[in-house]
């Protein structure tokens, strides 16, 4: 093993730096990795750009990155289901105690849980990471290092649709064509729904989303009225959907997923806008209509990994541009700029396959 760690490191908002670190040492319940694909997230481009996300606020530099596969090279003495040469599938978000949220199975609210690229927490942009082995997950032989990456992002699709109650024949509204609105529709149609109708400001993301399945395209301009929206919808499906999937935290956005929905329906908010948003409460009261939150995801591997194994759906279109961990700020800049939709970091330097 080589001494090589180039590391990706925040040192301060607006402050990048390819750093070099120590290789770690993994303890009983780790195990070291050697990273191969790491995708860039939005979160990870916030907290470049703006130092914090909501109370999560940058006070020393951070390593970044939580979308990420590797291979195992060294165990800890406690691990018994991992070995040296092993793929895995990286869950970023580790609980520190058993607590009620951990007992109850939605660790993913404890308020301790470590999570990768989360003040203070590094994430695992970098060459050689250790991780919890428990939060490792094997990789099929049929599934690449991308797709395994790929599946925090789809995870989060799958508890939102989970916490929305898709199921055969639902009819889904996804707000946002962006890699979190394309995992949802990937996710709402292997669960059963019938038809996906999805929105967003971009053509070009829409195209992407007709690419992968949507069976109606909605394309929203700024002026639009939230009600207007809501008609159009209605139009287009031929009626109103029972699940409304909202990916953007935009206010306007949320108002036309709460207008859209069928009385009686769900609207889950999956995307993070302002900390007040103003909506049509009443509107929801009065119909009935759940709103239900979504913090990233919890027991969603195994599903994940069984459906991507299966062929029952298809995340590698989501990539549209590959780097070298050399070229992390070019890759970072790409992603700032939305010049596609998820970007990929190579990290090991002799496998920049996918």
């Amino acid at each position: 093993m080589d001494k090589d760690n180039l590391t990706v490191v925040l040192h301060a908002k607006g402050d990048l730096r390819l750093d070099q670190r120590p290789i770690p040492e993994p303890g009983p319940d780790e195990v070291l990795l050697q990273m191969h694909s790491v995708g860039i997230c939005g979160s990870d481009v916030h907290y470049w750009q703006n130092g914090r996300i909501g109370d999560y606020v940058l006070k020393q530099p951070m390593v970044l990155g939580h979308e990420a596969s590797g291979r195992v090279v060294k165990v800890g003495s406690a691990v018994t289901h991992l070995k040296a040469g092993d793929r895995v599938s990286i869950e970023p978000g580790v609980p520190r105690e058993v607590d009620e949220f951990f007992k109850s199975g939605r660790y993913n609210l404890s308020p301790s849980i470590f999570f990768c690229a989360t003040p203070p927490d590094d994430g695992n942009l970098c060459r050689y990471y250790k991780h919890n082995a428990n939060f490792c997950y094997k990789l099929p032989d049929n599934v690449t290092y991308e797709e395994g990456a790929l599946i925090e992002p789809l995870s989060v699709g799958i508890h939102a649709c989970k916490r929305a109650g898709v199921t055969l024949g639902s009819l889904v509204f996804v707000c946002g064509a962006g890699t979190i609105g394309l995992v949802s529709l990937l996710a709402a149609k292997a669960m059963g729904a019938s038809q996906v109708i999805i929105s967003d400001l971009s053509s070009d993301r829409l195209a992407k989303a007709k690419e992968m399945g949507a069976d109606f395209l909605l394309h929203v301009k700024k002026e639009d009225e939230p009600k207007d929206m809501a008609k159009k919808v209605e139009g287009m499906l031929g009626c109103m959907p029972q699940i409304s999937i909202e990916c953007t935290g935009a206010q306007s956005s949320i108002q036309t997923a709460i207008y859209a929905t069928h009385s009686g329906g769900v609207v889950v908010l999956v995307g993070m806008g302002g900390e007040m948003t103003t909506i049509p409460l009443l509107n929801a009261a009065s119909r009935e209509v759940d709103i239900r939150g979504v913090f990233r995801y919890c027991n969603t591997w195994p599903v994940a990994i069984s459906m991507l194994a299966s062929k029952k759906l298809n995340v590698k279109p989501l990539v549209t541009h590959r780097f070298p961990l050399e070229q992390a700020m070019q890759a970072f800049e790409t992603t700032h700029q939305r010049l596609g939709v998820k970007v990929m970091l190579k990290c090991d330097k002799n496998d920049q396959n996918p």
